[in-house]
């Protein structure tokens, strides 16, 4: 290796006090992680990215607390397609790029295991998207306004408050199965990957929807943890669907204002981020409340990984079932140090791509006459979890329902509304009734995203009802 390939380099992020123990760690694992991403899976250069991802937004840093900034150095090796960072005196972490897994963080002094499995790579086919990378936005349908989507794109890539800026990166708007509009900032295109954070867990919902369809799994059954095995546990009451629609019951803390949250140290420190989460204790009894958990859905991915057994398989399981009958081809999950897929926050793919996974749910989990969800799949997870008061949750999806004479999540939006939401304002949406899937990808951790504002704009572009044949 040369020195110009690996010469370290320094990230300012927001650390917890140095007096707890485990802060530096976390944040030396998310600048590990999230560098090795940055570098490898999307490919983008990393000082450009580190001005606008994270140099940036130190201050409103969602991960860590706020007493004060320390410097963070990091190495990229391109020769062994890795990164170290370290909080000096205090903490060293590494994440390991691997074809078709993309990056994993290194557990303690153990090194990363080598890729059981390749990843099935899909060809590109000359057709129309979906089935193909053909895009034409020139010739729109009848009815669509061109004025007014050119209008909704503007907005979405202004920045009218430099307080609350927006950062959109890709915008791609589909009707009837076909795009109609598509804009991207600079730096990224059709085929940059992009990560999706909490859309994962949408993605989650769809690999148990396979196995739904398959019999492999049912979530009216209790989830066989090794945790909670005894028939005295009271966690043994946990089924699948509690899990699904974050009602488990288990303590949790989605907190991201500290690097000893336990969300932080799911992601960012422990070896296997579904055993931690599934070793955290009752705080209120099964299905009783609803209450947002990224661990959840990391149990749901080692529930997945124990279903599918060979871990060969498992490893392929999403190029498999989903990726490749859907042809994405900029798709990677990541796994943890344990070889489980982080099923809650580590997807990335291109806007084309995620557009792909929201058409899949707008056709009722078919793609091109055959079906991939399970029969009602789409109808299940959009039905409002009975523990959520808000009528704003499905199961690893959410909706647009509402209360019983309440307001809508989103107001100015149908019913029928259900989305993908990831963290600084990933989305997807899916709105049946006007046949729409709307990607958006960005890096908004302020207030400068207004989701509900952006989708009334498209609407507006288009026919006023979706006819029953579509």
């Amino acid at each position: 290796m040369t020195t110009s390939r690996c010469a370290p380099a320094i990230l300012p992020l927001l650390l917890a006090s140095t007096a707890v123990a485990q802060a530096p760690s976390v944040a030396a694992g998310y600048a590990a992680k999230m560098i090795c991403s940055t570098a490898f899976v999307s490919g983008r250069n990393v000082k450009a990215a580190l001005k606008e991802d994270l140099i940036l937004a130190a201050p409103e840093s969602p991960l860590f607390a706020r007493d004060g900034i320390h410097a963070v150095p990091y190495r990229v090796d391109r020769d062994t397609r890795s990164v170290v960072a370290w909080v000096p005196g205090q903490a060293s972490r590494r994440a390991v790029y691997r074809d078709g897994l993309g990056c994993t963080l290194q557990a303690d002094s153990a090194p990363v295991p080598g890729p059981r499995t390749k990843a099935l790579r899909v060809v590109a086919v000359r057709a129309p998207w979906p089935l193909g990378d053909e895009v034409d936005t020139a010739n729109l349908p009848a009815g669509v306004d061109r004025a007014l989507l050119r209008a909704a794109l503007d907005s979405a890539f202004a920045e009218p408050d430099p307080s609350h800026l927006r950062r959109t990166r890709a915008i791609v708007i589909a009707w009837r199965g076909r795009i109609v509009a598509e804009r991207y900032a600079g730096g990224y295109d059709a085929n940059t990957p992009q990560l999706g954070w909490s859309m994962t867990k949408s993605v989650t919902n769809a690999l148990v929807g396979v196995l739904v369809r398959q019999g492999k799994l049912d979530p009216k059954r209790p989830v066989a943890a090794p945790e909670w095995s005894r028939s005295d546990d009271p966690r043994a009451r946990i089924r699948l669907d509690d899990l699904m629609r974050m009602s488990s019951g288990l303590a949790f803390d989605e907190n991201y204002t500290g690097g000893e949250s336990d969300v932080a140290k799911d992601l960012f420190l422990v070896a296997d981020a579904g055993a931690y989460a599934a070793s955290k204790p009752l705080e209120r009894p099964v299905g009783s409340r609803w209450e947002y958990s990224s661990g959840t859905t990391n149990i749901i991915s080692r529930e997945i990984r124990r279903v599918i057994g060979n871990d060969s398989a498992y490893l392929g399981f999403p190029h498999r079932v989903l990726f490749e009958p859907l042809g994405i081809r900029t798709a990677t999950i990541e796994p943890d140090p344990s070889g489980t897929f982080v099923g809650s926050s580590y997807m990335y793919a291109s806007a084309r791509d995620w557009a792909r996974l929201g058409q899949l749910y707008l056709n009722d989990g078919m793609w091109n006459g055959k079906r991939i969800l399970a029969a009602g799949w789409v109808a299940y997870s959009t039905t409002p979890a009975a523990a959520d008061t808000t009528g704003g949750y499905g199961a690893q999806v959410w909706i647009n329902r509402g209360t019983a004479g309440g307001v809508r999540p989103f107001p100015h939006l149908p019913a029928d509304a259900f989305f993908f939401l990831g963290h600084d304002q990933q989305n997807v949406a899916i709105i049946p009734s006007r046949g729409l899937v709307a990607v958006r990808l960005g890096y908004t951790p302020t207030r400068g995203w207004d989701l509900d504002r952006f989708l009334n704009g498209v609407l507006a572009a288009l026919p006023a009802k979706e006819s029953a044949s579509h």
